[in-house]
């Protein structure tokens, strides 16, 4: 009796996603897959969609048990190490805090998006490719909360992640840039979050941040990091493919495609202006500055694809050059906002000691002596006179991206604040940069109708008139989740675990 062949990976993978596609009889396809044509995407074949890594669901299954095995023997010894009081400093876990509020949910939702997709598009292999990535996804968000769940036990301000995505008014951020993308047609979400956010943008928040962890010895969050980033490596490569398979499959996709990149690009690394503050400010050591992963991660990197693109007549995002001038000025006015604001959010905040400004010189030799080390050392003799400033107003926010106007001319006047104002129908409506007056302006029946928390407020939508009845509305508890880190509840248990408390005591005396 012949023995059959074993198939090698290519055939495994053509049988798995070539053979579960057909043409519908009794109901038109059109009516079966009624999202993929609608925004002017023409594809010609399905099949030549091809997933470089041809992963099929044996070998999925048993490469990720493989990283869960490790990772949860980390983590496991991570939590019976008490592992937290290893780290640098007690400030660091608030970076902690904005990563499991702000980017967590974004994993969740993605989940859920790309089994959507896995349901709409016509192709197999691209549905196999969305159906993997959201289990990707899902798998994410549980590690990650997994992971963090050991500093929930000992630090505030982590306790209802999701409950603060919906509702605070810096995680609208993040979560308006998603829901954008999800409430957009599938190929444009997918090159939002596939390309301009995996590919273009993700190494600005997991390469650096993930080394950040390790600098800081937290050796549970660079695992889970790690653990994630083979994945990311996946989507990324995945990302790339459906560029090049969209422009390959008609002339008329080049236009939609690049439009598409040009604003997924500036709406998410607008999202990204949390992260350079979490980068330069929010780790106690820091291993390369926002500038710095900005330069290796975007200009060269990105650069180069591009110039790989330009066959297929795509450019390079516009606005790029304002995001490169930015990277001078963006961890340095995101905090500037955070720390005036800090009594409305779920972390704490705390002006740089000599150390880090002395550092912050070393790495904006341009900027950081001239525009920003003035303003934060009065800060500084303010908070030894005991008048640590809170602003107590509300800011306008941008129409678009969600973020207060803190940014300035960049190009021109450094200390002048940029702002944009656009009309639509007798209504005025201020957005922060060109880039979100663009975005704006092409869909403007999409952005009226943003949820903007400052307005919210003001409408008396978020709990009340007061700050306590917002906060409650929030989950956050006042004067321990919020507020200056020094004298916090978290800050004085560090001090006890430490012993530091007691040096002090000894000091004083």
């Amino acid at each position: 009796m012949a023995v059959k062949k074993k198939l090698n990976m290519r055939k495994r993978y053509e049988v798995l996603t070539r053979g579960m596609g057909w043409d519908t009889t009794y109901q038109p396809m059109d009516k079966v897959f009624p999202y993929d044509k609608f925004e002017g995407i023409k594809i010609k074949d399905w099949s030549g969609w091809e997933d470089p890594f041809r992963l099929t669901v044996d070998s999925y299954w048993k490469y990720q048990a493989e990283k869960e095995k490790k990772l949860y023997a980390i983590i496991d010894s991570f939590a019976q190490n008490n592992g937290h009081l290893n780290v640098s400093d007690g400030r660091y876990v608030n970076a902690l805090k904005l990563f499991i509020q702000g980017v967590t949910p974004l994993e969740y939702g993605a989940h859920r998006h790309y089994a959507h997709l896995g349901r709409h598009f016509r192709g197999e292999g691209t549905r196999v490719a969305c159906q993997m990535q959201s289990i990707d996804e899902l798998r994410h968000c549980q590690t990650q909360l997994h992971t963090l769940s050991h500093y929930n036990k000992h630090f505030n301000g982590m306790h209802d992640p999701f409950h603060m995505f919906d509702r605070v008014w810096y995680l609208s951020v993040p979560k308006s840039y998603f829901e954008d993308a999800m409430t957009a047609g599938p190929f444009e979400f997918i090159t939002s979050i596939s390309f301009s956010f995996e590919y273009v943008l993700t190494n600005l928040l997991f390469v650096p941040f993930m080394s950040g962890a390790a600098y800081n010895g937290d050796m549970a969050t660079v695992t889970f990091g790690f653990s994630a980033q083979s994945d990311e490596a996946r989507h990324m490569t995945l990302g790339l493919e459906i560029i090049k398979f969209m422009v390959e499959q008609h002339e008329d996709n080049l236009p939609i495609i690049q439009g598409y990149i040009d604003k997924h690009f500036w709406r998410a690394y607008r999202v990204l202006a949390l992260i350079a503050m979490m980068q330069d400010y929010m780790l106690p050591n820091s291993p390369m500055s926002w500038n710095e992963a900005w330069q290796i991660y975007y200009v060269e990197n990105m650069g180069a694809l591009f110039n790989d693109l330009s066959r297929y007549g795509l450019r390079m995002p516009k606005y790029s050059d304002v995001a490169t001038a930015e990277a001078e000025h963006l961890s340095h006015q995101t905090w500037s906002d955070f720390y005036n604001f800090t009594h409305a959010a779920s972390f704490h905040t705390w002006m740089p000691d000599d150390r880090k400004m002395d550092w912050l010189s070393e790495k904006y030799p341009n900027t950081f002596d001239k525009h920003y080390r003035p303003r934060f050392e009065q800060w500084r003799e303010m908070e030894k006179a005991g008048e640590r400033h809170y602003f107590k107003g509300l800011p306008q926010l941008c129409q678009t991206c969600q973020i207060p106007m803190f940014f300035t001319e960049v190009m021109s006047d450094p200390m002048k604040i940029s702002r944009r104002v656009s009309m639509y129908k007798g209504d005025r409506y201020h957005t922060c940069s060109d880039g979100c007056k663009d975005i704006f302006e092409n869909e403007p029946e999409k952005f009226i109708q943003a949820w903007l928390p400052v307005h919210q407020i003001f409408q008396g939508n978020c709990g009340g008139a007061d700050l306590s009845d917002v906060l409650k509305y929030y989950h956050l508890n006042e004067g321990e989740d919020n507020m200056e880190y020094v004298g916090s509840p978290d800050h004085k248990r560090w001090q006890e675990w430490k012993g530091e408390d007691k040096q002090d005591e000894t000091a004083t005396g």
